[in-house]
């Protein structure tokens, strides 16, 4: 990796993760509950100080960070030397108090994803799903399609990005479709049987992807479908692990974030060299902001899960906690935490080899 890639990689997980964790901390603030660490990176400490209680840290190792509340659990952090107040103690706060603390993470996730993509598609529009091209003889043509529709529901499930389509297409191969589509502000329908080209892969002929300016209100609007679209596809991706479209191989850690990133700044830095420095900064920036958008969405959704030890675990203690009215008991829930912490090492450890073997290949 060159420089760049180095500093771009550190940029986004250290803001991906200070962003998840800062949600925690601000939370935790609000509630009244006292916040013992706020601390980005891992490993020995580089630079720490304390304000109002809290010790605020940045850590050697530029990945991962903490929120450490005030709790009897603090011990399990490496934090001993701390008088635990009472009124100050995640547990003792109300169940819908410490509720909205765990989901303020993975939600401060999805509001940066939401901001990143307000930035993105301000400077470089999004991609709708404008047809530019539906060449001749194929499904899409003979059902009466052509270029500059622009298509906004496939089978009942609305269409705002090309990439929507695309995903839809091969989630579903072969299936006939129903579509909705706009062509000079009138809604119109066709039914489109796509066919098995040479590679196998079944298409229906379009061509689109090409990025549009948008005014002020779309702006917004298909920004929160950037959102949208990256949640439901890392959903719908999980949900292929079950299915047996998606093995553990498919998965990537931190050093498979890394390769990516440095095959973007390099792919960036080959197409934009002959530009002006100036363009090849704020296309450096776009595209990884736009990289960062699906990463930060991932972690908000992965933190989701009801996997103990991620918020999602801990937040279904929680609602179980709401509903029968009293809490699980601390012994239970300690096991399940500490055998699904268990289980996420072994994961990342599996994650971590198969990034290192992937690079090999």
């Amino acid at each position: 990796m060159n420089l760049i890639s180095i500093i771009a990689l550190i940029c986004i997980i250290g803001i991906v993760v200070f962003v998840h964790e800062f949600g925690h901390f601000l939370l935790a603030k609000k509630n009244g509950i006292g916040v013992i660490q706020f601390a980005i990176g891992m490993g020995p400490d580089i630079i720490k100080w304390v304000k109002n209680d809290t010790r605020y840290c940045i850590k050697c190792i530029p990945f991962g960070g903490s929120c450490i509340m005030m709790d009897q659990e603090a011990a399990m952090y490496g934090i001993e030397d701390i008088e635990i107040d009472e009124e100050k103690s995640f547990q003792n706060k109300s169940v819908w108090s410490r509720i909205s603390v765990i989901a303020a993470g993975p939600i401060f996730n999805f509001l940066l994803a939401f901001l990143l993509a307000v930035i993105v598609i301000t400077y470089a529009g999004s991609d709708i799903c404008r047809l530019i091209d539906v060449p001749e003889g194929r499904p899409a043509q003979e059902a009466g399609l052509q270029t500059g529709d622009e298509i906004v529901k496939i089978n009942g499930t609305s269409i705002h990005l090309y990439r929507e389509l695309l995903i839809y297409l091969s989630m579903n191969p072969g299936k006939e479709l129903d579509i909705v589509y706009m062509r000079d502000g009138q809604t119109m329908q066709t039914h489109v049987v796509p066919q098995k080209d040479e590679t196998g892969a079944y298409k229906i002929g379009v061509v689109g992807g090409v990025r549009y300016s948008l005014n002020v209100p779309d702006i917004f609007r298909y920004s929160f479908y950037e959102v949208k679209y990256n949640i439901v596809t890392t959903v719908k991706s999980l949900g292929k692990i079950f299915t047996g479209g998606i093995t553990i191989n498919d998965f990537s850690g931190p050093v498979g974030i890394a390769t990516m990133v440095d095959d973007i700044v390099d792919e960036v830095q080959t197409e934009t060299q002959n530009d002006p420095f100036s363009e090849r900064a704020m296309t450096m920036f776009l595209t990884l902001a736009n990289f960062m958008i699906l990463i930060s969405a991932n972690l908000g959704v992965m933190n989701l899960l009801p996997i103990p030890a991620l918020d999602g675990g801990r937040l279904l203690f929680l609602l179980i906690e709401a509903v029968r009215g009293k809490p699980v008991s601390r012994e239970k829930e300690g096991i399940v935490q500490v055998a699904g912490f268990i289980f996420l090492m072994a994961f990342m450890v599996i994650i971590l080899f198969n990034d290192v073997r992937k690079i090999f290949m």
